[in-house]
């Protein structure tokens, strides 16, 4: 791994998984084919805050549901695309939109399609549970598996190097 923290003060952009990332990979199925997911609050209120704070936030996620959406609406996120077979098109596409450098962002991925838009990021990184092929190419491997902390780890990471964590900019107190 590289010495990735010097490059975090140029992210603008995160870009996460969310099944293995946002939670532990885990569903359950429910007879009407719903899955239910666990997330955790700490990684909630870390992507609420760099909504709050200007960065962009997307989700890019192979799965779909209902409560996934709820999710996202609760944490201001508006940037999600459910049931995505192609992510680095959909990748490609976002930085696009938001007219973001691909050396702005960091992405956080756990298995293996996530590999092409996590090395098209500037920033690869990902939870301590995730597979040994995007361990390989990650610049940082949380510390924290998917669904435990490990968005919340990089989001602070990226914000104290910025100086914007613990700031009156983003909390309220």
């Amino acid at each position: 791994m590289s010495n990735y923290k010097t490059e975090l003060k140029n992210i603008t952009t995160f870009i996460f998984d969310y099944d293995g990332v946002l939670t532990n990979g885990s569903v359950i199925l429910q007879p009407d084919g719903e899955a239910l997911r666990t997330a955790n609050v700490k990684d909630g209120f870390a992507l609420q805050l760099a909504v709050k704070m200007g960065y962009n936030v997307a989700i890019i996620s192979g799965g779909r549901s209902l409560s996934m959406n709820k999710r996202f609406e609760a944490l201001n996120i508006t940037d999600f695309y459910l049931g995505v077979s192609d992510k680095i098109a959909v990748f490609n596409k976002y930085l696009a939109k938001k007219e973001v450098q691909n050396s702005q962002v960091l992405y956080m991925g756990d298995d293996i399609p996530d590999y092409k838009p996590m090395i098209a990021s500037a920033i690869p990184c990902c939870p301590a549970d995730a597979a040994p092929e995007i361990k390989a190419i990650s610049k940082y491997i949380s510390h924290l598996p998917g669904g435990r902390g490990c968005v919340r780890d990089v989001i602070e990471q990226v914000l104290k190097v910025q100086g914007k964590w613990m700031t009156d900019e983003g909390f309220s107190w």
